[in-house]
């Protein structure tokens, strides 16, 4: 069977039916209205949580919200449904700190350089993450039915970042397109991290290929594995430990978010013949421990050397279906 076969096999067989140790889901893509009645992809401005000048997109289905007072993605839910991305309710309504002694935690979809293990060298810290993408407002260019968030220059990578955020006019799916563009400065080995918090989940789960190139069809990326981790038939699945955190990374190409009444996937292919950050791990799943109850999923961008002048992108890809079993 060949990997686009196999790996379309395996997630029909997922969507048709979860089947984990604490119990049994369906999911389906909402019902779709016909072409006539979508007059249009609407953009609002709006005050979000108590940040000003931030924008809703709406195609009639699904909403995304998007605040560059913080430079990120704050939400993505169905207009009916509940929300999918976690926020940080300590902080709405705050700026970000653009000398952080502390890293802050807003929540939502945002973009970190990758590998992490480059920025002790890079920056002469381990943590927070660099200013230049995660502690300074960006702008938002408006263009129709899209929206680009555009950062300041970071003055340690040299690069620039650009998110292009997009809804499909007749379906439950939003796109991001996020472009590091390098300014000034010497080149540098980089690769398009995105980072998505969603809110405590049901269970997580990757489409494995046919043929991973990890043994186990993941790599550790924590002193311990995630809870009820288990692996069968080309799916990875997981649930949250409230005491502890961990991280895996895998070859995956689809990552999956299971609420109590919808479903998040997220897709970004892995290219072939290439190198990617973090043990060649194109995806990661994180798990965070209470008080602040959520998990991450997270795709990388190859490993390319940027020099003035050049660019390297990700494109991520967020589907919402509504469960049709809730029972367990």
């Amino acid at each position: 069977m060949k990997a686009k076969t196999w790996n379309l096999f395996c997630l029909a067989s997922l969507l048709a039916v979860f089947i984990v140790g604490w119990g049994q889901v369906t999911a389906k893509i909402p019902n779709q209205k016909a072409p006539s009645q979508y007059a249009k992809i609407t953009v609002v401005k709006t005050n979000y949580q108590g940040w000003r000048d931030s924008w809703v997109l709406s195609n009639g289905q699904v909403e995304a919200v998007i605040v560059p007072a913080i430079g990120r993605v704050m939400q993505f839910r169905l207009l009916d449904g509940e929300s999918t991305f976690w926020e940080n309710p300590k902080m709405f309504g705050k700026a970000p700190n653009p000398k952080p002694e502390k890293w802050v935690n807003f929540g939502g979809d945002k973009t970190w350089p990758a590998p992490q293990s480059d920025w002790t060298k890079i920056m002469g810290r381990v943590w927070p993450p660099p200013t230049g993408f995660d502690s300074i407002p960006v702008q938002a260019k408006v263009d129709g039915s899209e929206v680009t968030l555009i950062s300041p220059i970071d003055p340690l990578y040299g690069i620039r970042t650009y998110r292009r955020i997009r809804l499909d006019p007749q379906k439950p799916v939003m796109s991001i397109s996020t472009t590091y563009e390098k300014v000034k400065g010497k080149p540098k080995d980089v690769a398009v991290w995105v980072i998505t918090q969603l809110r405590d989940p049901v269970g997580v789960y990757a489409v494995l290929p046919q043929a991973s190139i990890f043994p186990q069809g993941y790599n550790r990326q924590s002193e311990e594995l995630p809870a009820n981790l288990k692996v069968k038939n080309g799916m990875l699945s997981l649930t949250r430990d409230p005491k502890k955190s961990h991280k895996i990374g895998s070859d995956a190409s689809t990552l999956l978010w299971v609420g109590e009444k919808i479903v998040l996937r997220i897709d970004s292919p892995r290219k072939l013949g290439v190198n990617y950050p973090d043990q060649e791990s194109n995806a990661e799943i994180y798990t965070n421990p209470d008080p602040d109850a959520f998990v991450e999923l997270e795709f990388l961008s190859p490993l390319k050397r940027l020099q003035i002048g050049e660019k390297i992108d990700l494109t991520t890809t967020y589907t919402l279906l509504k469960r049709t079993t809730t029972s367990f």
